[in-house]
């Protein structure tokens, strides 16, 4: 009986510990710009996720009026940000940051916001 027990609770954590990482998807929990504000071109381009990146899947874009605009975004040493610095200056207007994100469960996700440029 006492064999059945450990058998039924190691189902049990495995059950536990398998929900815990299907629920772990990539989360935006912080941009810089911020979404929807208005400020100074920015020097750099920041996400910052709630879970720990697969660099080779996760990336970002920004683009203004449909154009891509030129630079490039790479995963952050702490591998839960994203960041990109701009090839030239921001010019004044609304931009929008698309970006993709996976992380250990192997799920895509992807989201997007804008920000503007005085």
């Amino acid at each position: 009986m006492t064999l059945n027990r450990t058998a039924l609770a190691l189902a049990a954590i495995a059950a536990v510990l398998a929900t815990t990482q299907a629920q772990a998807h990539a989360r935006l929990v912080s941009a810089s710009p911020a979404s929807n504000s208005t400020s100074a071109a920015p020097k750099q381009i920041v996400l910052k996720f709630g879970e720990r990146l697969q660099p080779r899947f996760s990336a970002f874009d920004v683009s203004r009026g449909g154009a891509r605009v030129p630079m490039a975004s790479a995963v952050g040493k702490d591998r839960q940000s994203l960041t990109a610095t701009p090839a030239k200056p921001l010019a004044p207007g609304a931009y929008k940051v698309a970006w993709h994100a996976v992380t250990a469960d192997t799920h895509r996700m992807q989201g997007s916001y804008s920000f503007t440029v005085r």
